[in-house]
């Protein structure tokens, strides 16, 4: 998911580690208000977009490592 953070550092001006705590807020609630959406969201951001396995964010918990 570095595009995304990629993509919110250049068009709202967060730092990469903002950025990476609005990716990280926002999947939370997804699967807090669709629970039905966890695994796709955690296969989303665990496989990266594109399968990039290489984001670095090992799914939720991983966020930041």
């Amino acid at each position: 998911m570095n595009e995304i953070v990629e993509r919110l550092t250049q068009q709202a001006g967060l730092t990469p580690e903002q950025a990476q705590k609005a990716v990280e807020t926002i999947a939370d609630f997804v699967k807090e208000k669709f629970p039905m959406l966890g695994g796709a969201v955690d296969q989303i951001f665990t496989s990266g977009a594109g399968g990039d396995s290489s984001s670095g964010f090992g799914g939720f918990g991983g966020f930041g490592q």
